[in-house]
């Protein structure tokens, strides 16, 4: 094991792109400024990679970021120590948080219910306008102050009424093992979990990741090449390519999420080409979340999105022809509302997270015309309301993990 506790910081070449245009230092970041030493915690030899001359490969996103001794691949919490790949935030957290699961956001996912929400630190992309930023970019261990291992966070969960477990605020993709580990131990409690990720994974990763998943919220940054180029410091292609997978090939519950910059992604054409493709590949029936835009991170010259263009795109997707399609981050009592997609009855209203009128029945179905309601639905609808509570995990769950 190496005994230096001061790495290198290694940063492939896409990102050096980014780093040439950043206009302000980062307080925290894979990108830049001084490493911080690493805790003396454990580290969690991870299982996505290979040997190849004195680097080892990181296997599980496709940066295929190559490593020597003390380097860290891209996402910042992935390194090779000693000639292999570890984790560095297995078992840490930034914080545990109960949420409402539209929160997510998940629409067809056991309506109101709710769920035990928790990240660790680092990313595997670059957006230049990251609204969890200071998560996503941390790169001082130390903000991983919440110490918790998988089978605590099933308990925790089962002992507070949470349906599900996600994972989210940073991308668990970067935390995988982790992730798996947590998912599995959930499943054994019958507790279900939920993937929230920009699906920039590698096709030999996909299924070990998300065979314990129960759900998945993509977040599709956009319908361009130029846009994952410029603002992300990544491909659309492999997000693409994942996107058809958990829907041909799993039973993961899916909804996709779009986050409409001003002048970026927002343009009637890219819409429609993203509302067509979506519709072709995906189908019909998945849930699609236009969300707005706030100025954050290094994207404080875009103006916030308008609820206009939140209700156009909207309006776009519906004319295509796709039957589930919401607005986020935006009070729209009527684009957070769902209907039947056959009748057109209202099935579940939503005034931001919170549940109003319910006309499903216990398995999903419209009560008016009896179509079923694509989605995850099993009795009564929840009634966690819009309320978000930070939780700990406790030293009693700790010791009994």
């Amino acid at each position: 094991m190496h005994k230096n506790r001061y790495y290198i910081l290694h940063v492939p070449m896409l990102s050096l792109v980014g780093l040439q245009r950043r206009r302000r230092p980062l307080p925290s970041g894979p990108f830049g400024g001084r490493l911080a030493p690493m805790s003396d915690a454990p580290l969690h030899v991870g299982r996505f990679w290979h040997h190849e001359g004195d680097c080892v490969v990181c296997t599980l996103c496709p940066r295929g970021c190559r490593l020597r001794d003390g380097q860290r691949a891209f996402c910042f919490v992935r390194q090779n120590v000693g000639g292999q790949m570890v984790l560095t935030t297995y078992g840490r957290s930034t914080g545990f948080c109960i949420d409402p699961i539209e929160k997510k956001p998940l629409n067809h996912f056991y309506p109101g219910s709710s769920v035990l929400s928790f990240g660790t630190a680092g990313c595997n992309l670059g957006c230049r306008f990251c609204q969890n930023w200071s998560i996503s970019k941390a790169r001082e261990v130390e903000i991983l102050s919440e110490h918790a291992p998988p089978e605590a966070i099933a308990q925790t969960a089962l002992r507070l009424g949470c349906r599900s477990v996600a994972f989210t605020y940073n991308d668990p993709v970067i935390f995988a093992e982790y992730a798996i580990d947590t998912a599995r131990a959930c499943r054994a409690l019958g507790v279900k979990t939920v993937a929230v990720t920009a699906g920039y994974i590698r096709p030999e990763a996909r299924g070990e990741f998300f065979e314990p998943m129960d759900a998945a919220n993509v977040d599709l940054k956009a319908f361009a090449r130029d846009f994952y180029r410029r603002l992300c410091f990544a491909e659309l292609q492999p997000v693409l390519d994942t996107l058809v997978w958990i829907r041909r090939e799993t039973s993961v519950w899916l909804e996709v999420t779009t986050l409409l910059i001003p002048g970026q992604n927002d343009s009637e054409d890219e819409v429609a080409r993203l509302c067509d493709w979506f519709g072709a590949k995906l189908g019909t029936e998945v849930p699609l979340h236009f969300t707005a835009f706030h100025p954050d991170f290094e994207l404080r010259d875009a103006p916030p999105t308008p609820a206009a263009t939140l209700a156009r795109a909207r309006r776009q997707a519906l004319a295509a022809g796709l039957k589930h399609v919401y607005t986020g981050n935006v009070h729209d009592r009527a684009g957070q509302s769902t209907s039947c997609a056959g009748c057109g009855a209202l099935l579940i209203e939503r005034d931001g997270y919170t549940l109003g009128r319910y006309a499903l029945s216990d398995t999903g179905v419209c009560q008016a015309c009896g179509r079923p309601l694509a989605g995850r639905f099993d009795g009564p609808p929840g009634r966690w309301g819009s309320r978000r509570q930070a939780v700990r995990i406790t030293r009693a769950e700790r010791a009994g993990s």
